[in-house]
């Protein structure tokens, strides 16, 4: 966790044990270009550095991959040296981050190489150079280093979504996923189309390219997580699923005639959905659908330029319910215009709206964001980039944009939650949806956190120096039966032939 996210600190410990699946994609795209690979899922297995070492030495790597958020830029880049240190091998970075920052993400010593854009052809082309040993000049999308200096390998290419493999989820614990509203197991997350060309102002990905896979390859994957892995339960990670009618009904038409035993949930605009297409999803398996609310404030939802009004708010999400699906809101606190006054409004409408789940986030100048251009277009200072590189202290962004401080946004925001989750009414909803014990189990800690150890200003939480850790309810046997499963299958991959 740290303070410069937009959640809170008990928010981000509950929100799940999602699979790496940025990673689990470059492990295939590997592996269809004929290379072994070992994937480790330290965080959801909870293995230390010194446990995932002795997982890497039985696979022997030529070379190490990481994936780099900006949030856990640092902390990513501590396990890089580390492991790097006692392998003697080379490092090889890719994320978001990357395309934010290409050239100082791979500045600091302990990374040697880095994909700035989609991995899918230039992570091969790169692989084959480096058994070459040489000629990275010509590849596209690399990161490099030479004579001291960081090389940028334009790509001008547009990857076509449909050329990538299935994630490999083979080599993943599929066992021990789970988010906060999950209620079947085994659990993971899917993508099935790139980008988003709506323009909501506070979002990364506002404007970008929209690259959808085809259905078929959707379909396929679907059944692939169903009947190998055993999968029951798939959130659908996209920005906005239905906005293309026509694919999303083409894609829910195939899953209502392939009778798969599994429910998804999926993110969508208010204005994205009707009737007929929320019966289609209920009955190709969908049970819970996200949706970017926002505010119960009209004019602070044309600010954000959202493009929706309250009215068309109230109509999908009573239609949501209609079609037996349940209804979560994303809420912003800290939005142009903000005050309690705002929010106390906001939380009348989520009241009003009925809705099974609600996560309220800080508004945040997030990297390509609109609020963050504008924040380093005004300050001359870009935060983000000095944090990756090591030149200031981890922080809470300013926000010129609200007559609100810092400090009265973390406490509007776990007002929020609790003045929205403390409603008997509420309480008894959801405790009677309960399906199983894990599942209570995750619920009523995170109550117990959020009321009684969630701090009221995040900066608190830094100054205590304590150790954060997400919520595992995995039973410890359980991990370390997946534990000794990853190791025997690092040792087994890389002994089965070169």
């Amino acid at each position: 966790y740290k303070i410069h996210e937009e959640n809170l600190r008990v928010v981000q410990k509950y929100f799940g044990l999602f699979p790496p699946l940025s990673l689990a994609w470059v492990a295939g795209i590997a592996e269809r270009a004929g290379h072994k690979v070992c994937l480790v899922d330290a965080r959801t297995l909870g293995l230390s550095r010194e446990q995932t070492l002795e997982i890497l030495r039985e696979f022997r790597p030529d070379m190490l991959g990481f994936m780099m958020t900006t949030y856990m830029y640092r902390e990513t880049l501590g396990w890089a040296e580390f492991l790097k240190k006692q392998l003697n091998v080379p490092v090889i970075i890719g994320g978001y981050n990357l395309r934010v920052y290409p050239a100082q993400s791979v500045t600091p010593e302990p990374v040697d190489f880095g994909v700035h854009q989609q991995a899918v052809r230039t992570l091969p082309e790169f692989l084959e150079a480096f058994e070459q040993g040489g000629g990275y000049a010509e590849v596209e999308g690399l990161i490099y280093k030479r004579d001291g200096r960081v090389i940028v390998n334009e790509d001008r290419r547009v990857p076509d979504f449909n050329e990538f493999p299935f994630p490999a989820r083979h080599l993943l614990p599929n066992e021990l996923y789970a988010e906060f509203p999950t209620e079947r197991k085994n659990f993971t997350v899917m993508v099935t189309s790139l980008g988003c060309p709506k323009q909501c102002n506070f979002c990364e990905a506002g404007g970008t390219p929209y690259a959808p896979r085809r259905p078929g390859l959707v379909l396929a994957e679907i059944e692939e997580c169903v009947t190998r892995h055993g999968i029951r339960e798939i959130d659908i990670f996209d920005y906005e699923f239905p906005i293309v009618n026509k694919r999303a009904r083409e894609i829910c038409e195939g899953l209502v005639a392939r009778n798969l035993d599994v429910t998804w949930a999926c993110r969508a605009r208010i204005d994205s959905v009707d009737r007929d297409m929320l019966e289609l999803m209920h009955r190709a398996g969908c049970r819970r659908i996200y949706y970017g609310i926002e505010s119960g404030n009209q004019r602070i939802l044309d600010t954000l330029n959202k493009g929706i009004t309250l009215d068309q708010i109230r109509a999908a999400i009573r239609a949501t319910h209609d079609a037996g699906i349940q209804a979560l809101g994303f809420f912003l606190i800290g939005s142009p215009g903000e005050n309690r006054a705002t929010v106390d409004q906001t939380l009348r409408f989520a009241r009003e709206l009925d809705l099974e789940y609600v996560q309220f986030s800080k508004l945040t100048a997030k990297p390509l964001s609109k609020y963050w251009r504008d924040l380093v277009d005004s300050t001359g200072y870009d935060y983000w980039a000095e944090y990756i590189l090591g030149r200031t202290n981890e922080q809470a962004l300013p926000r010129p944009w609200v007559d609100l401080t810092n400090e009265q946004i973390d406490e509007l925001s776990l007002y929020a939650y609790k003045k929205h989750h403390g409603d008997l009414r509420f309480l008894l909803k959801h405790s009677l949806r309960v399906r199983s014990w894990p599942e209570f189990k995750r619920k009523f800690n995170a109550f117990i956190d959020m009321f009684f150890r969630q701090e009221a200003v995040a900066e608190r939480w830094l100054q205590r120096g304590e150790q954060f850790s997400i919520f595992n309810e995995n039973p410890k046997a359980l991990l370390n039966r997946m534990s000794t499963r990853a190791a025997d299958l690092a040792a087994s991959n890389k002994n089965s032939g070169e």
